[in-house]
């Protein structure tokens, strides 16, 4: 996890983001433990009851169990469930603002799938253009 935090966010909800994109990317999988509320607190520098706040909204939305005296536990079918809950708000909030742009932009599937552009640096740059060569450099010893 990254040891910054923003000035946007609340730590815990910070922290909590940090767990969901941990377990979003395979970091963390069903059944894995989460590190200890004071292992995190010690290792970022912040008060444990802010570690236990964000790891009770992993709790409280179904993501983590506690096990009384083992710890708190990644649940089955949390992935799952984030990348459910994650795919509909990019469809709901972030998709129709992307679809504006290539409408406003004119891009073409072809174009979206190749990760072609007409205005990118190499689509503009002239192909095979051989390399100048240069001399000697004359900071350089000669043996």
């Amino acid at each position: 996890m990254d040891r910054e935090w923003n000035d946007n966010q609340p730590i815990y909800r910070q922290l909590r983001d940090r767990v969901v994109a941990m377990i979003l990317d395979g970091v963390l999988k069903e059944g894995d433990p989460l590190p200890s509320v004071r292992n995190v607190a010690t290792e970022y520098r912040v008060n444990p009851l802010t570690v236990l706040k964000g790891y009770q909204q992993l709790v409280d939305e179904g993501l983590v169990e506690t096990k009384r005296g083992r710890g708190m536990f990644i649940n089955a079918g949390a992935r799952g469930l984030l990348l459910q809950g994650e795919r509909q708000k990019f469809l709901e909030e972030d998709w129709p603002r992307v679809y504006d742009t290539i409408q406003r932009l004119g891009l073409k599937a072809e174009d979206l799938l190749n990760g072609k552009s007409h205005g990118s640096p190499s689509a503009r740059a002239k192909p095979d253009t051989p390399a100048k060569t240069r001399g000697p450099n004359p900071n350089q010893e000669e043996r």
